[in-house]
């Protein structure tokens, strides 16, 4: 079947994962992505551990379905090269620092005027304007400066960074979503346009109510573990053999909650009475609802909430989630088959699309294994003319 960007191609001079990640998602959904990688070494997380087969698993989860060729874009010719391919693409993504693609000779105000109706993304740590812009960024710096980890972790004396690096990850989503955006008002307009991404502005955007909740009391938030600052009993909570999770949303869920672990006298306990009430006495029942549910087993008491329609749910280790029967009812793990690696299998495409499914084209690329392909079909360059370019070092 049909995807719905199969007749878009995208140039991808990104890296590591914020522009990857970003491209590896329009790749899913069909378009075709040139991925430009420096001749030699490719990437830099092809050296990410750990290896499968000399293939880093790192860089193979992130790079599916694209086509490598490798480019040294500082020489004349593999910029002369790189100049072509944007003139035939619909899509640009890189995530240089500012200034990067601008000294190459490949900035948005040079590529514009050879092809206007490019969609350029630019992806970096802190954007194209104010005082931070030049600065190198990874994702625990963002992390740490964008306020997420000011309110992750057990206690304000433990700042903790989130288990994935979310701060490139919504970065990626940002550019998709800007790029796609931005490719629906060229069809309006028949130009594309620049589009400017910066890790610590997405950070900022997926605060939530820790900023709105600082902007209307003035108590800075810190963080309170697993429990919700405007939700009680939203929480991990203690078993007979662990822990579970519970999230009583409205005070329905709470009374039904109570009958299930024998509470029901908390129920109508005027400290308890409506979630403000749990919320701001939550230090007193915190206490008293371990001590209930730590009676039963976690699967036994599971069961019992699941039937009683209380949301509720296990803490999975990875393992877990692999083996998770939701997890493969909704196709989130597929196999495919490495040139070197073997059979691999990679988190599916959490994007369900009725009419143009969406889903992984192949394999992460071997570095430059398309590079013939790409000059001699897109650009129509001849066998000789290739191997004079390996032999100049411009590919």
């Amino acid at each position: 079947m049909a995807k719905t960007l199969e007749d878009l191609v995208v140039l991808d001079f990104s890296r590591v994962l914020a522009g990857p990640f970003c491209t590896m998602m329009l790749c899913d959904l069909g378009a075709t992505v040139i991925k430009v990688e420096r001749p030699g070494g490719g990437d830099d997380s092809r050296t990410y551990t750990p290896f499968v087969k000399s293939e880093s698993a790192y860089f193979m989860s992130i790079n599916r379905g694209k086509k490598s060729i490798t480019l040294d874009l500082k020489h004349p010719k593999g910029k002369e090269i790189a100049v072509e391919l944007a003139k035939r693409s619909d899509v640009l993504v890189e995530n240089f620092k500012p200034g990067v693609m601008d000294n190459l000779g490949l900035g948005y105000e040079v590529l514009k005027e050879i092809n206007p109706r490019l969609v350029y993304a630019s992806i970096s740590g802190f954007g194209y304007t104010g005082p931070y812009s030049e600065r190198p960024a990874y994702d625990l710096i963002i992390q740490g400066m964008g306020g997420i980890m000011s309110i992750t972790g057990p206690d304000e004396h433990h700042p903790t960074k989130v288990g994935s690096s979310i701060a490139d990850i919504f970065a990626g989503l940002f550019a998709a979503i800007g790029i796609l955006s931005a490719l629906h008002n060229r069809e309006l307009t028949g130009r594309g346009q620049w589009i400017d991404v910066a890790m610590l502005d997405a950070m900022v955007a997926v605060l939530e109510n820790a900023v709105s909740r600082y902007l209307a009391t003035g108590n800075v938030p810190k963080p309170i573990g697993n429990r919700h600052p405007s939700i009680a009993p939203f929480c991990s909570v203690e078993t007979a053999d662990g822990f579970i999770n519970i999230a009583c949303g409205n005070d329905e869920l709470w009374r039904r909650f109570c009958r299930i672990v024998g509470l029901d006298r908390l129920a109508d306990d005027p400290r308890f009475l409506t979630n403000a009430d749990r919320v701001k006495n939550f230090s007193e029942l915190e206490p008293l609802i371990n001590e209930a549910t730590r009676k039963r087993a976690s699967t036994e008491l599971l069961k019992l909430l699941e039937e009683a329609k209380v949301p509720c749910g296990p803490i999975n280790d990875i393992a877990s989630v692999i083996k998770d029967p939701q997890v493969a009812a909704r196709e989130m793990l597929v196999e495919v088959l490495h040139p070197v690696a073997g059979a691999l299998k990679l988190p599916g495409v959490p994007i369900k699309l009725s009419g143009t499914p969406a889903s992984i084209a192949g394999p992460a690329p071997l570095l430059g294994q398309h590079t013939e392909e790409v000059l001699s079909g897109v650009l129509g360059m001849g066998r000789e003319e290739i191997e004079k370019l390996k032999e100049e070092g411009a590919i």
